[in-house]
């Protein structure tokens, strides 16, 4: 995938088919990116498109584990449009937010919701007396930390024992393509977006984090891959067992060169891509 991302390396684990990026830069640095550079230059969720993801996500988390009276934590809650619908008459959570950028906190914090500031690893470092939270949402954020285990972990800590995580993607793969490659894998650094998963990776992680995958979506006619995990162990105890839930690499690898010829086929870029 070099010729995708300015010839730096993406990695597939060769025990369990993980996609990662190695050179990665700080959380906080991958943070500022995104405030300032990602959503200070007009990126916004409030198009249709994104609206409709999260509706999905509310509705299919709603229905199996209920959000009535319960704290939820979202951690890269960007502007805070799902906290809006949690916090509804219809749904009756309460809500709270983990959000790095300044710009996004002060448009939350104008509407109502109380939020952190900072990277989950900064909030980490200093929770607040009352942080215990029933769920905890990672949505479209997931790929996008510089580690991914680490996020897992911190959210594992802030659950209250038998709460539950929700990991929400759009970067699955082993799918039917739904773009051209070059859309896939977008013009942002390539660590803005370091870690690519299946559905069998995302549950590896969430194992070896500490985490029972409960319910798993139809991502395969999906936009999105949606798993509810419950907190089920100390995840700084759980021993490393990728492999459990992982993919043969060879079968990853393949799935990406199919994808490049299909995109060199039907969609070449100017350049000759």
């Amino acid at each position: 995938m070099r010729e995708y991302t300015d010839g730096r390396p993406v990695h597939i684990c060769r025990r369990c088919g993980f996609v990662y990026v190695v050179r990665r830069r700080s959380a906080k640095r991958i943070a500022d990116v995104w405030s300032e550079e990602i959503f200070g230059n007009g990126y916004t969720a409030a198009v249709p498109a994104v609206t409709a993801r999260l509706t999905f996500v509310a509705e299919f988390v709603d229905e199996r584990i209920g959000f009535a009276g319960k704290r939820i934590y979202d951690i890269g809650a960007g502007e805070g449009y799902f906290l809006d619908m949690a916090r509804s008459d219809k749904y009756d959570a309460s809500v709270f937010r983990i959000e790095p950028s300044a710009r996004n906190c002060k448009l939350l914090e104008g509407r109502g919701i109380d939020c952190f500031n900072g990277t989950i690893e900064e909030y980490g470092e200093s929770p607040r007396e009352d942080a215990e939270a029933d769920v905890v949402t990672i949505m479209w954020t997931l790929e996008n930390c510089q580690s991914c285990r680490g996020m897992l972990s911190a959210a594992h800590r802030i659950l209250n024992p038998g709460g539950h995580v929700i990991v929400a993607t759009g970067i699955r793969i082993l799918v039917p393509f739904k773009k051209p490659l070059h859309d896939y894998i977008g013009s942002n650094p390539v660590d803005t977006h370091s870690f690519r998963f299946s559905a069998n990776t995302l549950r590896g992680m969430l194992a070896v984090s500490g985490f029972e995958v409960e319910h798993v979506n139809r991502y395969l006619d999906s936009d999105a891959l949606c798993v509810i995990a419950c907190k089920v162990a100390d995840s700084s105890s759980t021993k490393e067992q990728p492999e459990r839930h992982g993919d043969d690499y060879l079968d990853v690898y393949t799935f990406f060169e199919r994808w490049h010829a299909d995109t060199a086929l039907y969609f070449p870029r100017e350049g000759g891509n």
